[in-house]
């Protein structure tokens, strides 16, 4: 199990091959996704954010629908676990990754830092 799978009571087990793309497949991600809009997809999600940022940006240049990106626990933990060692500034690191997201062409971003961005009022620096 991970984070999402245990807050959201899942009973999904093992391999997530069996219903994920092929990561490395960047041309199926884009055909799959453009497949979804042809089929009336009201937005477009992509997870993990920070590894597909070429994904967002290849689904930017072609759809005008929203793009939803996750940025995952395990993005957020390595942000965590690396500003706790102090191998980085928490701070910049994390908006650099988002920034990034949405430079790459996501309009919405889903993140385990929404909280702690909005109560810090970083965003408004």
């Amino acid at each position: 199990m991970g984070p999402f799978r245990d807050a959201a009571g899942s009973c999904l087990k093992g391999d997530r091959k069996t219903y994920q793309m092929n990561p490395m497949n960047r041309r199926e991600a884009i055909h799959e996704s453009l497949i979804d809009v042809q089929e009336g997809a009201d937005a477009l999600m992509v997870k993990p954010a920070g590894a597909y940022l070429d994904i967002i940006r290849d689904l930017r240049e072609r759809t005008e629908l929203p793009i939803g990106a996750y940025q995952v626990s395990g993005e957020y933990a390595q942000i965590k676990f690396a500003a706790m060692a102090g191998a980085i500034d928490e701070t910049r690191v994390t908006l650099e990754t988002l920034g990034s997201i949405k430079r790459a062409g996501a309009d919405m971003i889903f993140t385990y830092f929404a909280l702690q961005l909005a109560e810090d009022k970083i965003l408004s620096r």
